[in-house]
């Protein structure tokens, strides 16, 4: 029983990659994944070219493992298909963002377009979907944001 409890403790810890704590006890393609930025098929890529094994333990991994996965996040050597920012409005370059830069990047996108009265400026104002769902039977939980609830107009 305490062979147990040392081994939780054992995979209970944390470890801080990029400014985010990942489990050690975590596969390192599932615990890459809860990086903000970093996909399936980033994490994968990362995997093959850094020679990780995709089952290998986030726990077992050593310090200059992580420093070269914290490396390969900043500078991903991948095809530009793969990165999140491909043809940035301001550059027009493909670029990988990660963590509180992507957050904000994409809350800069939001305000751009709302600001130029777009349609999917617009969408996001109103709180309704963007990308040309339906909306009779879904998207009821905002209903009655705007305007006074219970008064019927005669």
């Amino acid at each position: 029983m305490e062979k147990t409890k040392e081994k939780m403790e054992e995979h209970e810890r944390l470890i801080r990659i990029k400014g985010s704590d990942i489990l050690s006890g975590k596969q390192v393609l599932v615990g890459l994944q809860k990086i903000k930025g970093v996909s399936w098929s980033l994490g994968n890529a990362l995997c093959k070219v850094l020679g990780i094994s995709v089952e290998k333990r986030i726990g077992e991994l050593s310090k200059e493992e992580i420093s070269k996965i914290e490396g390969f996040i900043d500078n991903p050597e991948v095809p530009g298909f793969m990165k999140n920012r491909q043809k940035d409005f301001e550059t027009g370059e493909d670029k990988h963002m990660n963590g509180a830069d992507l957050k904000l990047e994409k809350e800069f996108d939001l305000k751009r377009l709302k600001k130029i009265r777009s349609y999917k400026g617009v969408r996001h104002m109103n709180s309704l979907p963007v990308r040309g769902q339906r909306t009779k039977a879904n998207f009821r939980k905002n209903r009655k944001k705007s305007g006074v609830t219970g008064v019927k107009k005669k």
